[in-house]
């Protein structure tokens, strides 16, 4: 059994615990999150050992980092120190995502552990879906279509600015890639819009898409964590053109987010120290059981 710790209780955290004690081959170790006492915690939690430090902790081989993205390189590289494989959902695409994978690397090989990052949806298993449309279609475009609905990465991002209460970031899609990005803020008081919406527009979150932003008076009225994807490719097998492949998912978001980070624990155990996006996975590694049989159901 590969015992897991979740470290964060948030939207993510909360699924998280539950995709693990679903898992036939997998052990919930505990949960660490800022609030541990017995007075403040969660009731669906029950037994289970919450505590404020992963050390707290009776053994845990995995560490789920149900974390901000922004939070999370940081956290990881303190538990590669202590020796611990991580799993996070890191969100940000590109050069970011990139130097985030090589800083990790290097500090997980000089403890030998394993770090899995960008571990959702997008990136996560999205990425392998893109990759496996231009596997079959090396010449064309492809388009990511987000939404409708709550981006966590975005939300989150906004949650931290000074001066705001809360708030809900909704990723609208336009077509072909370009997304429309609305965003709900409830203000502290004496917080004045103008600033908050500059530092918003400013941030690399939005800073590349159309944004429009609402003050309003609650955000608890207005939350839902659907959300979705299309993605298309058109391209050319060969000499052969016009191939046309179509991907599409309506999901509630932290669930998915959850399971996939769930997923990628199990794997975490059978790489070599360093560390991995979803691609770089095998497969088969992401499933409980024995390849033969796998493969016989899978294939």
């Amino acid at each position: 059994m590969v015992r897991i710790a979740v470290v964060g209780y948030g939207n993510i955290g909360k699924h998280a615990v539950q995709a693990v004690l679903a898992a036939p081959d997998l052990e919930l170790a505990g949960v660490v999150r800022r609030t541990s006492s017995r007075d403040n915690r969660a009731s669906e939690l029950g037994d289970i050992a919450v505590v404020s430090e992963i050390s707290e902790l009776k053994k845990v081989d995995v560490a789920l980092l149900c974390v901000p993205t922004r939070a999370a390189p940081a956290m990881a590289s303190e538990m590669a120190a202590a020796g611990l494989n991580t799993v996070d959902s890191y969100d940000i695409h590109g050069d970011a995502l990139v130097q985030y994978r090589g800083q990790l690397a290097e500090q997980a090989k000089k403890h030998g552990t394993v770090g899995v990052i960008a571990a959702g949806w997008d990136p996560g298993t999205d990425s392998i879906i893109r990759a496996l449309m231009e596997m079959m279609a090396p010449r064309g475009l492809s388009f990511t279509n987000f939404g409708p609905g709550m981006s966590m990465g975005h939300t989150v991002a906004v949650r931290a600015l000074p001066g705001v209460e809360d708030a809900l970031s909704m990723t609208m899609p336009v077509g072909s890639g370009v997304h429309r990005r609305l965003v709900y803020v409830q203000l502290k008081p004496g917080a004045e819009l103008a600033a908050i919406e500059a530092l918003i527009r400013a941030d690399p979150y939005f800073k590349n898409d159309e944004t429009h932003i609402y003050q309003v008076e609650s955000i608890e009225a207005l939350q839902d964590v659907g959300h979705g994807v299309l993605l298309e490719r058109t391209g050319t097998s060969g000499q052969t053109a016009n191939q046309r492949f179509k991907w599409e998912m309506r999901i509630n978001n932290p669930a998915l987010t959850a399971q996939v980070m769930v997923a990628a624990a199990r794997a975490s155990v059978k790489q070599k120290a360093g560390a991995y996006t979803l691609l770089e996975i095998p497969l088969l590694d992401y499933f409980c059981g024995q390849s033969d049989e796998l493969i016989r159901h899978l294939v």
